[in-house]
């Protein structure tokens, strides 16, 4: 009887943590800390966007960052001005490790002047990536 107990219990733990964490991934939010950060072009290897750039963390296996990359990449195509940058998390980790990324796809929105204006781990919507330009521009 207590192994059913314990079992019940791990089940209904288990369940809460995932709904949690599916209504937190991917959503683009502001953290105080970033606000301080800026970003240039020498750092992300490629030009930032003259009006936004949107910076993307990715690794070798992960399944959700090939589909925020076309999430990215066809904002930054509907959006004049603002850049997707791709960069590989394992050969960047002084950068991974500056901006507190602790997961792949960790997806950073920057402003004209290379600084963090909103963040998201995971795969975000494509109305939020669009939204979250919105404050940027």
């Amino acid at each position: 009887m207590t192994g059913l107990v314990v079992c019940v219990v791990v089940l209904v733990l288990a369940g809460a943590f995932g709904l949690l964490r599916a209504k937190h991934d991917g959503r683009l939010r502001v953290r105080t800390k970033d606000g301080a950060v800026r970003l240039s072009a020498a750092e992300l290897g490629g030009p930032l966007g003259e009006r936004a750039t949107l910076v993307q963390f990715s690794t070798a296996f992960c399944q959700p960052c090939r589909a925020t990359r076309r999430v990215l990449a066809e904002v930054a195509g509907m959006v004049e001005g603002v850049a997707h940058v791709e960069l590989d998390a394992e050969a960047r980790l002084e950068l991974v490790r500056r901006l507190d990324v602790l997961r792949t796809p960790t997806v950073l929105v920057l402003d004209a002047e290379g600084r963090v204006v909103r963040r998201a781990a995971g795969l975000p919507r494509r109305a939020d990536v669009i939204a979250a330009l919105g404050e940027a521009l």
